[in-house]
């Protein structure tokens, strides 16, 4: 099994060198900007941590696949930011904000061509399995933000049609990374299903409390503004439950302060402040805060079956790493 610190020190090797073609300019320079912007890294350092479950060294077969999952990630994160039109990834300007809409589009899209000539150097063995498990995913990454997009605009969304969404949106791409290195690693179907299961959980569970950081957490940590979801009027995990909690007046309350407009900052920071206030009464934070440790559970009950001992710890970690935050 690989230690931790020499994945930790893999992953910042192939980040710190990774290379776009140089021209146009104006098209890749975005590349490496959204690259260079950081961020946690999960989905590549879970292919490496579940990889490292079935070998004692990582391999050059591991390493660039392990980076085209960061790279169609950043992709995603190009076009989201566009359609939520947020001006802030990360604690910097957004690649749209920065450049313009269509240098954005443009840039996202050749991002999304690099991943695959990432993955696609999978070993020989196992290309066909790990393309075919990326192609899945990367268009049910595209139906979960249409999803997302579709419901912006709806009030009657249920709380099991926005669990299947950000099972879309964001567990498919993390349960991806998991089976994704125990495939590469030659793992048993069992266990690459398994790591998916994992890894699909521990997706519900960050998106979740991404919510609640959204709504409760620290920008400076966050990265950035607090309250997008609330300004945009998106149905996140918290509006679905106040929706589902609120009655009489409060129900009434709720819905006036998600319509209040968005015209200037004062506005902004009004409906936030409204929105907020009516999540702490409802006690859908607390809520959310139960629901992250549920999900967390199911994973840890998958990987449980994968791994007993130091390898469980891995992947028990890697969970509470990615969770903690929102302790």
């Amino acid at each position: 099994m690989i230690r931790q610190e020499c994945i930790d020190a893999a992953i910042k090797e192939l980040f710190s060198g990774i290379e776009f073609t140089s021209e146009p300019s104006g098209l890749y320079d975005p590349l490496r900007y959204m690259i260079a912007i950081g961020g946690k890294r999960l989905r590549p350092k879970l292919c490496l941590t579940t990889y490292s479950l079935y070998k004692d060294e990582i391999g050059p077969e591991v390493l660039e696949p392990a980076a085209g999952l960061e790279v169609f990630h950043s992709f995603t994160l190009i076009h989201d930011d566009i359609m939520d039109r947020s001006p802030l990834r990360r604690g910097v300007d957004t690649v749209w904000k920065k450049w313009n809409a269509d240098t954005a589009i443009l840039s996202g899209d050749v991002m999304c061509i690099d991943s695959y000539a990432r993955i696609a150097k999978a070993p020989e063995g196992t290309v066909g399995d790990v393309l075919a498990l990326f192609s899945r995913t990367a268009a049910q990454v595209c139906e979960g933000q249409q999803y997302d997009m579709e419901f912006e605009s709806r009030n009657d969304v249920s709380m099991d049609e926005y669990m299947n969404m950000i099972g879309l949106k964001t567990g498919v791409l993390i349960a991806c990374a998991a089976k994704m290195g125990a495939l590469i690693a030659g793992a048993p179907e069992r266990d690459c299903n398994l790591l998916y299961d994992y890894g699909f959980n521990l997706g519900l569970a960050f998106q979740v409390a991404d919510d609640f950081l959204d709504a409760f957490g620290d920008e400076k940590v966050f990265g950035k503004p607090i309250g997008g979801d609330i300004v945009n009027s998106k149905k996140s995990w918290l509006t679905i439950r106040a929706l589902e909690k609120a009655e009489g007046g409060a129900a009434a309350d709720l819905k006036e302060a998600m319509a209040m407009p968005v015209g200037s900052d004062e506005q902004k920071a009004s409906k936030i402040s409204a929105v907020r206030g009516l999540y702490q009464e409802l006690g859908v934070g607390k809520d959310a805060q139960r629901t992250i440790i549920d999900l967390n559970f199911k994973a840890l009950q998958s990987a449980s079956q994968v791994a007993d001992g130091e390898r469980f710890e891995v992947l028990r970690r890697f969970a509470d790493n990615l969770i903690g935050r929102t302790k």
